[in-house]
């Protein structure tokens, strides 16, 4: 009897064990699904899905909100990938929870998306845009991609138009802009304001506030598209003071990106862009730190590198 009754207790613990693993491939699968409408969620959330998305979820499951599902399976919003779910063992949560916790705020969702898209910019193809600009006075479409194969660009993001920080950097540009052209190199200033504004800050005296006229083109990004597209905009709506050196090949190969507090520093941008060129045009060479034109050089193997050590250093 004691054996009958061991072997009926074995087979009753087998059976536990293939219906939790039973129901953990099925919460995976569903766990597959979520992750991909939330993806979409990210994407298309400015449709109109946030009141729709319990629905959606509840349809492509087939559960409802009292259903409870392991955490374990459900997207944690604060982790670095959608794939990154809670490791909290034995834990369950409710449809509902798992609906409050992906309508997560907006800085949230950007952060998902930015890291969803892990390839990073630079060394990659600079996103292309077309948008209105204001230059000389008159309103000018400029779109980014018409640069490839001819020129370089610097372009640049700055928070909003008629502040602080702002015009000691667009007039400190202009100002050096004949040695970026000389480089064969265009600039291009971007912030979320319309091109109205900028006219009208154009048209303002530098003596009091304003630009004066520029020797480049500022560009509107009402919508905010280009800030986004280049991982500068803030929460508040705002452009942080990136910068992007993108080559003649529209690639990007250089970017910094400053808080709003302090500006950037035009003869670093002017440096980063001829130390740019010259490797461009000699690819068995690299620049060291702090490199200016003239300076030695260094080639990118053991050999060639003991020679720059040892002229720097000797």
């Amino acid at each position: 009897l004691g054996a009958i009754k061991e072997m009926q207790l074995f087979h009753s613990h087998n059976e536990q064990q293939a219906l939790k693993y039973a129901s953990l491939k099925r919460w995976f699968g569903f766990s597959v699904a979520l992750n991909m409408i939330v993806a979409g969620y990210i994407a298309f959330g400015s449709f109109g899905m946030t009141n729709s998305l319990g629905s959606v979820l509840s349809r492509v499951s087939g559960i409802s909100s009292k259903a409870r599902m392991p955490m374990g399976v459900v997207m944690n919003p604060m982790t670095p990938s959608f794939m990154g779910h809670a490791a909290t063992a034995g834990e369950s949560v409710g449809a509902k929870s798992a609906m409050q916790a992906i309508r997560a705020p907006s800085n949230t969702r950007r952060n998902l998306a930015a890291n969803a898209a892990s390839v990073p910019l630079v060394g990659s193809q600079a996103p292309d845009f077309k948008a209105t600009a204001v230059y000389d006075q008159e309103f000018v479409d400029v779109q980014l991609s018409s640069y490839i194969g001819k020129k370089y660009v610097l372009l640049f993001f700055y928070p909003l138009d008629f502040t602080f920080v702002c015009p000691t950097e667009i007039t400190a540009f202009s100002d050096r802009y004949n040695e970026f052209k000389e480089l064969d190199c265009e600039v291009l200033g971007v912030s979320v304001d319309s091109q109205f504004s900028h006219l009208a800050w154009l048209q303002t005296p530098r003596a009091e506030g304003g630009l004066g006229d520029l020797e480049y083109p500022l560009v509107s990004d009402l919508k905010k598209e280009i800030s986004e597209a280049f991982n500068v905009l803030t929460d508040e709506g705002v452009a942080l003071r990136g910068l992007f050196l993108i080559d003649k090949e529209g690639v990007i190969q250089h970017s910094t990106i400053n808080n709003l507090a302090f500006g950037r520093n035009v003869d670093e941008a002017l440096r980063v862009l001829q130390a740019t060129r010259y490797v461009q045009e000699n690819p068995d060479e690299v620049c060291p730190a702090g490199w200016q034109p003239g300076d030695t050089t260094m080639k990118p193997d053991p050999k060639g590198s003991k020679e720059y050590f040892s002229k720097v250093f000797e």
